[in-house]
């Protein structure tokens, strides 16, 4: 299977999505797999055998000083150049707190990434999508012709841990995705996740407002509530992608996950690779 993962993490020591030993320990409760550290060329060769061309997400910059943040961009542009057969790009997680400095880190990537670039707003940890804070960075992602990334539903990041580590499920809430969307027709986006527990509502938005893409890591699809299953091979046939978020879930048990759903050929086609070219070409990062 010919695959575009449009959402997935390192699986390198510095760029790993876990970062402290409670979250680590809570991998196996939540993805139902062990941390595990590959090399950068390891890594590769994975996404190589598995016919995978993956855009990464490093997630816990978000919660860095700039200072911090810029070498890991850095250190993902490294790699990808080491690597542009199968790393196609990044999806970049900056701190708004620092203002304009922020926006200029931004735009910085922007300009030294060599391929795909696409802007993050987790909600998680960080403040939900219809903040004001993001807006200058959605000014600038219209600008330089790039895609935001906003993530909905439950997340991963925090669960089991006291007081799920601070992060609000509201913050994620498809309510935000469609205040954006609203707000800015121009920008193009990308909503992330399965959307539950509010998945029908995330449905509603993705079908009023066309310019948002879907993509769904994080799940196996065999876990994703009926109505989404649905209107993957329906309303949203052509917006559905696949995201697999690598390393806390393999290809070959994703693979197996969505063949075993009954999707005919063609809806896996769309999923696995047909709708992210589209949308790649789209963005102009084809």
């Amino acid at each position: 299977m010919k695959i575009i993962d449009v959402h997935s993490h390192w699986g390198t020591k510095r760029g790993y999505t876990l970062r402290t030993p409670e979250e680590l320990a809570q991998q196996k409760k939540t993805w139902n797999s062990e941390p595990t550290y590959h090399t950068e060329d390891e890594m590769a060769a994975y996404f190589r055998a598995s016919n995978v061309k993956a855009i990464l997400d490093f997630g816990f910059t978000k919660f860095m000083p700039l200072a911090e943040a810029a070498p890991i961009h850095d250190y993902g542009f490294q790699t990808q150049r080491a690597h542009p057969d199968e790393i196609l790009g990044h999806w970049i997680h900056i701190d708004p707190g620092t203002g304009e400095a922020s926006v200029r880190e931004l735009r910085r990537c922007i300009d030294e990434a060599p391929g795909f670039l696409g802007f993050a707003v987790s909600g998680s940890g960080s403040g939900p999508a219809s903040d004001p804070k993001w807006f200058p960075f959605y000014d600038l992602c219209i600008e330089a012709g790039a895609p935001a990334l906003i993530f909905v539903g439950t997340t991963g990041l925090g669960a089991g841990l006291p007081g799920g580590n601070g992060i609000i499920l509201d913050d994620c809430h498809p309510r935000h995705l469609d205040f954006v969307a609203a707000k800015f027709p121009k920008l193009t986006i990308v909503a992330a996740r399965p959307g539950w527990p509010w998945q029908t509502e995330t449905i509603a938005v993705l079908i009023h407002k066309r310019n948002v893409w879907y993509e769904v890591h994080g799940w196996s699809p065999k876990y994703f509530t009926a109505d989404l299953k649905h209107e993957i091979a329906r309303r949203l046939r052509d917006r559905v992608m696949f995201g697999a978020d690598y390393p806390l879930f393999t290809y070959e048990r994703l693979v197996r996950d969505w063949r075993a759903e009954g999707f005919d050929q063609e809806t896996l086609d769309n999923v696995f690779h047909r709708n992210a070219e589209r949308f790649l070409d789209q963005v102009g990062r084809k």
